[in-house]
């Protein structure tokens, strides 16, 4: 096993959680702007990943203090399209997913072969990441 990389990996926890943190913001937005026909069960959805952000952050911050780091008040920096149609903010999601999925990946790089611990989470979380990738892609099919 290597050495733990102690102030990398406390840094890439805190940009995970203020990512994750950046996500109950911008889920919460959208469960709040999606209109038209199928709004109920998209913003049950939206809703359901704004309280899954919440609980990753959480995750990250319980293990990032663990390590004695301290958290982060920040989110990450979020950009207002104002395009609010279903399309535009699933397209948009979807790119949110696919940097956390990075971001993950990152982490997991990083943690490789020096904690058990870490890599199992950062394999965990990676492996929801690409089912929230899959499932917006199935859900902007119909869009194109």
């Amino acid at each position: 096993m290597q050495e733990l990389d102690h102030k990398k990996t406390i840094d890439l926890l805190n940009a995970i959680m203020e990512f994750e943190l950046a996500g109950v913001v911008r889920y919460t937005h959208y469960s709040l702007m999606v209109t038209g026909p199928y709004r109920i069960p998209i913003v049950d959805f939206f809703k359901a990943q704004a309280s899954e952000s919440l609980l990753h952050a959480q995750q990250v911050g319980e293990i990032l203090t663990g390590m004695d780091g301290h958290p982060s008040l920040k989110i990450a920096p979020m950009e207002e399209t104002y395009k609010h149609k279903v399309k535009d903010i699933l397209e948009e999601s979807l790119s949110h997913e696919q940097n956390a999925l990075a971001l993950y990946k990152k982490f997991l790089n990083t943690v490789s072969d020096a904690s058990i611990y870490l890599e199992e989470f950062a394999r965990n979380m990676i492996g929801q990441e690409e089912m929230h990738n899959l499932e917006l892609k199935k859900m902007l099919r119909d869009f194109s």
